[in-house]
């Protein structure tokens, strides 16, 4: 199977939609947002599986419809706690490069002052903090490049996808 997907993996309000547009623009890449895909095929939004299924059934979901996912030529976002899906996981870094973009608590704990609005999976007493301390490693764990985007808009986001991605490509 052919990696020539880019997969963007991390926390909710990083930038991987944003980022994997304009990114598919610049590589003539298709793009592909995964929860929309998982609304498709559940044919509900991701809140009423959420409401519906419970956290872990939502996981368990987004597990299944990510572990099935085609794509060739395609930036794909995901949800951030797809990282909870081992399978999932497997057959992301099969088919594409897996990029963990990186944004330090204090940045997050900014962009997302919204949070309930952004279908963002807590369980019950869960902060943000809980989430970001217990989501990381997992990003780091599947992670075949890292970007930390600390400093940097989205077009110099992008350049350093680019510029890591090609770096990875010479060393292999």
């Amino acid at each position: 199977m052919q990696k020539d997907n880019i997969v963007l993996i991390g926390m909710p309000g990083v930038g991987k939609s944003t980022v994997g547009v304009i990114l598919a623009k610049v590589l003539g890449y298709q793009f592909i947002d995964a929860d929309l895909v998982i609304q498709e095929q559940e044919k509900r939004l991701l809140r009423e599986i959420i409401a519906e299924e419970g956290t872990e059934g939502f996981i368990q979901v987004e597990n299944r419809v990510n572990a099935t996912l085609e794509a060739h030529h395609a930036i794909i976002a995901t949800g951030g706690s797809v990282v909870y899906g081992k399978e999932a996981m497997e057959h992301l870094q099969e088919i594409g490069t897996v990029i963990y973009l990186e944004v330090a608590y204090p940045e997050l704990a900014k962009r997302l002052e919204d949070i309930k609005g952004r279908g963002v999976v807590l369980r019950d007493g869960q902060t943000l903090y809980d989430l970001y301390l217990e989501r990381t490693p997992l990003y780091e764990k599947y992670a075949d490049i890292t970007v930390n985007e600390y400093g940097l808009n989205v077009e110099q986001t992008i350049d350093k996808i680019l510029s890591l991605r090609n770096e990875k490509k010479c060393k292999k």
